[in-house]
């Protein structure tokens, strides 16, 4: 039975199954009888297995396909009329070409399947910041998925009007040859086909929450972007918020869930994770930037999360968790992941559904993307601010990346329209865990590359633009951070995790004016004895080190910026291109 009377809705969904041909139709009310009732259909025909429910309850595990394990960005298409619009790092096609070829693999994908109706928010029901959505599915991971990362159910299905974002996966033949992840922000739709994988078939994860989102953001006057929220309360019971934009495999998972450094906990210092990968950013009533996390869960990468990385990450995966592709230990019917403890079961299934010995075995028994779908609210250090519709009010906004020696431990922009540039030439080096040469210098503009609905030219003048909207005293400071320096040998110079703690209390002192700065060529840093390094093993000299700035790396830093500048042809804000002129006279001078 249909949750709701809304024609635009009820239309769309009959025309959906016209072509897509299900046996039946199944609306999600997001009940726990109807979710346990799933999970019991899902278990019985293999596509989850059920684990210990002593040691893990409510958990399940799940396998994709072999050739079906992360996201595919070359599949992925934003599909705008004007091909400009979707500007040079997107991948794009005409929208009615792109119709019509979805339209052949849609053709009868779900004969002898069930359609499930989800009416999802992203964000608390009935927040300001709320974006609903209808996703249209053949599979039950992917409902369950849906019911962990967002709101699901009646509530949504009765504040749902005519401009909710239409979404359609089908699994069909999960062929990677006809697999297509595409969006038409024109039409807030997205369709997904040929894929069971997270990443491209939970569409209200990055499809609707960066991708579409990025686009209504900037037509609405608001932000959707890949950060991290994050509240840091000090000894006298004050909560300071960042968010903060990290590219993949810099850490952000465990700075939003950090843990202080003991002296720091014994003096009352306490962190609260608001959101571990999107924020939506709008001017709240008193014209300050207010930040909300739009998702209600956790979909983390497995390997390397352990007891010591990210205690937060792990136990918020005790209960109620999907975990996807790590080892099925059949010893007590848990799971398993590289980098979780020493003790590889020896008695296992691996993620390719093959037996597997970890104490013997030269292959991984978790692939490298493993992952878990976890409960927001099972994490020990969520805020108690969560589910506050309002959002919480943003101090800073840091963006960072893993520079071997360029980038200084932390520095501050000179004001907003510099901070837009610091954030527009954000680089990672590739380590190995990345495909392809290591030290490779990969621009990532405040992480929103891959996720960017529209022309990255146009997103960077919408940040300028969000810097006029808002008092300049009121605006949140903006920095960098790089937690990566390393010595001769590579080994890193700075402890990191919970140490990282010391640099955003230096942050939080800026934002409030309780610190001094040097001024360098980059911007404002810190200087080395107002950072507190008490049982950090770190010492002021070697700080010093880490706050250097070496003139020459940065010249030809700037040289590359230009080139990737290029890119974006009349597109880029005359502004960025004025500050990257001014950093060159600076370091020259």
């Amino acid at each position: 039975m249909a949750l709701t009377n809304n024609k635009a809705v009820l239309n769309w969904i009959d025309e959906m199954a016209a072509m897509t041909q299900p046996d039946q139709i199944v609306w999600i009310d997001g009940s726990d009888a109807q979710i346990e009732d799933l999970r019991a259909q899902a278990c019985a025909t293999g596509e989850l297995e059920k684990l210990n429910q002593e040691l893990l309850p409510d958990c399940y595990l799940h396998r994709t396909a072999v050739n079906d394990v992360a996201r595919v960005e070359d599949r992925t298409f934003i599909c705008c009329r004007k091909q400009e619009d979707a500007g040079p790092t997107n991948n794009w096609m005409d929208p009615q070409e792109m119709y019509a070829k979805l339209k052949k693999l849609y053709t009868g994908s779900m004969k002898g399947r069930t359609m499930y109706v989800i009416p999802y928010s992203m964000g608390v029901v009935g927040s300001p910041f709320a974006k609903y959505g209808i996703e249209l599915t053949d599979s039950i991971y992917v409902v369950l998925n849906m019911c962990i990362m967002t709101r699901v159910g009646t509530a949504v299905a009765e504040v749902i009007g005519d401009d909710f974002v239409k979404g359609l996966h089908a699994k069909a033949d999960i062929d990677p040859e006809n697999r297509y992840i595409v969006h038409f922000p024109e039409d807030n739709t997205i369709m997904s086909v040929n894929s069971g994988y997270g990443g491209n078939v939970l569409l209200g994860k990055k499809c609707f929450a960066l991708r579409i989102a990025s686009y209504l953001g900037r037509n609405q006057g608001w932000m959707a972007e890949h950060m991290l929220i994050l509240g840091i309360q000090n000894p006298a019971g004050e909560v300071r918020y960042l968010a903060a934009a990290f590219p993949s495999a810099c850490g952000k998972t465990n700075l939003a869930m950090l843990i202080p450094p003991e002296h720091y906990r014994k003096a009352g210092w306490k962190v609260w994770c608001v959101g571990d990968d999107i924020a939506w950013i709008r001017v709240g009533e008193d014209g300050r930037l207010w930040a909300m996390n739009p998702e209600n869960g956790f979909f983390g990468v497995a390997p390397g999360t352990n007891a010591k990385s990210n205690p937060n990450a792990l136990a918020s995966t005790q209960k109620g968790t999907i975990f996807t592709n790590v080892v099925h230990n059949l010893d007590n019917n848990t799971v398993w992941w590289e980098g979780l403890d020493k003790n590889p079961p020896t008695n296992a299934v691996d993620w390719k559904g093959n037996p597997w010995n970890g104490q013997e075995s030269t292959e991984k028994g978790a692939h490298p993307n493993s992952r878990f779908t976890a409960p927001a609210k099972n994490c020990p250090c969520i805020s108690p601010e969560f589910e506050n519709p309002k959002g919480v009010p943003l101090s800073a906004i840091v963006f960072g990346g893993r520079r071997a020696k360029t980038a200084p431990l932390v520095y501050q922009s000179l004001d907003w329209e510099h901070g837009v540039f610091v954030g527009s030439i954000m680089a990672s080096e590739t380590t190995a865990a990345a495909a392809g040469a290591v030290g490779v210098v990969r621009r990532d503009p405040m992480a929103m590359l891959p996720f960017c609905g529209y022309h990255m030219g146009d997103y960077w003048q919408h940040w300028l633009d969000m810097g006029q909207k808002v008092d300049a005293d009121k605006l949140p400071k903006i920095f960098n951070v790089n937690w990566f320096r390393t010595d001769d040998e590579g080994h890193f110079i700075w402890p990191g995790f919970g140490d990282n703690l010391r640099v955003l209390e230096w942050i939080m002192k800026r934002c409030f004016n309780e610190v001094d700065a040097d001024q360098t060529a980059l911007g404002y840093e810190p200087r080395p004895e107002d950072l507190d390094l008490n049982e950090s093993g770190v010492d002021l000299e070697t700080v010093r080190g880490l706050l250097s700035v070496d003139k020459d790396l940065w010249l030809q830093d700037v040289a590359a910026i230009r080139e990737f500048y290029g890119k974006f042809g009349d597109k880029l804000p005359k502004k960025l291109a004025e500050e990257l002129d001014a950093l060159e006279s600076r370091l020259k001078a």
